[in-house]
């Protein structure tokens, strides 16, 4: 199949609207927290979180873009086009605004509309009802999360290692099978344990939700894998691709989405920080297919996995305690920040190698 004409143009080019809509949703961050705050500190804390959610969308998608720009290079031109410009709607208002609005409408138990209202004009009912919704939300994507860092580090297959004496330990294990789903239940039951009565089983009950539900997702994409193996090439380079492409984009989503539940409940805020993540993961599938290259960051996996592993927890740990949403933000974005600088050391060093794995 013919590729999109790789034009001459710097790597940054490819991210001026991604820089323009960063800075259009920064200020739009900025704006609400200052209306729903009225203080320095509150606007500053809003614009952090957006700026968290942003980085953190762009590392936990990163795969996201190699796999959208392993599948583009073989599908028609058109098709090239039209995923890449309607699949940015699909990503930015689908995964990142309708589907968080259905989780909230869901945890709350409320109408959509209700809950788009709530969170315009009533922010303090809006944040009351999020309170009594937040246990069953932080419960289900605790698990979410724990099964989905867990996975990463417990393959046996995995040969590159950023904590060595530690990773390879893990992997070793990996050939046990169930290893980390037991795990997890072992932990959400220790957990259940500092809850009382009711909030105990809805602790329970909705991270086992939160646990099946990841397996439902490995399965799909299991199954999504396999269709893709045997499509013919008229379906791969059409509408075919493009579906498979959508399904495969919404599943790297889920867990960023999930995850934006820890460092806050406000449903704009979340969809102005994974929107501008949306943004730069699509500036940067474009790049990888017309440049015909792939940006190679040796332990930047490893340290979006070990941040969604503390994000798991922290949302367990939300159960019982209150943590500040800085705290959670900055945990994660500090363990990014040093996998991407050990990621550009080892290149350096090894100026040779280009594939990390």
């Amino acid at each position: 199949m013919a590729a999109l004409a790789p034009p001459d143009k710097s790597n940054l080019s490819y991210f001026t609207w991604a820089f323009i809509v960063t800075g259009i949703g920064l200020a739009l961050g900025a704006a609400l927290g200052w209306q729903s705050t009225g203080t320095w500190s509150g606007m500053l804390s809003v614009f952090f979180i957006c700026a968290v959610l942003a980085v953190l969308e762009i590392s936990l998608s990163f795969d996201n873009a190699i796999v959208n720009a392993n599948k583009l290079k073989d599908m028609r031109p058109e098709w090239q086009h039209r995923f890449l410009t309607w699949g940015i709607i699909i990503a930015v208002f689908g995964m990142r605004i309708v589907f968080p609005l259905l989780i909230v409408v869901i945890a709350a138990k409320i109408g959509p509309w209700q809950a788009m209202v709530l969170a315009a004009s009533q922010p303090e009912e809006y944040a009351r009802i999020m309170h009594e919704a937040h246990l069953p939300i932080a419960a289900f994507g605790g698990a979410f999360l724990m099964m989905v860092g867990l996975s990463y580090f417990f393959d046996a297959e995995k040969d590159v290692h950023w904590v060595h004496w530690l990773e390879s330990k893990v992997a070793k294990t990996a050939t046990i099978r169930g290893v980390e789903v037991a795990l997890v239940l072992l932990i959400i039951l220790i957990f259940s344990k500092f809850l009382d009565g009711a909030e105990s089983t809805a602790f329970v009950s909705s991270a086992i939700y939160g646990l099946l539900t990841f397996l439902v997702v490995e399965v799909v994409g299991g199954l999504l894998d396999q269709a893709d193996a045997t499509m013919s090439a008229a379906a791969k380079g059409g509408l075919g691709a493009f579906l498979y492409l959508e399904v495969l984009d919404a599943s790297f989503s889920f867990d960023g989405v999930i995850g934006a539940f820890a460092l806050s409940q406000n449903l704009f805020v979340i969809a102005i920080g994974l929107g501008i993540g949306a943004m730069y993961v699509r500036s940067m599938t474009i790049m990888l297919v017309e440049k015909g290259t792939l940006a190679q960051y040796r332990y930047l996996e490893h340290g979006a996995f070990y941040a969604i592993l503390i994000l798991s927890v922290i949302m367990f740990a939300q159960t019982l305690i209150h943590i500040p949403e800085v705290i959670t933000g900055l945990g994660g974005a500090t363990l990014i920040g040093l996998s991407l600088w050990s990621s550009i050391r080892w290149n350096r060093a090894n100026p040779v190698v280009t594939d990390p794995r």
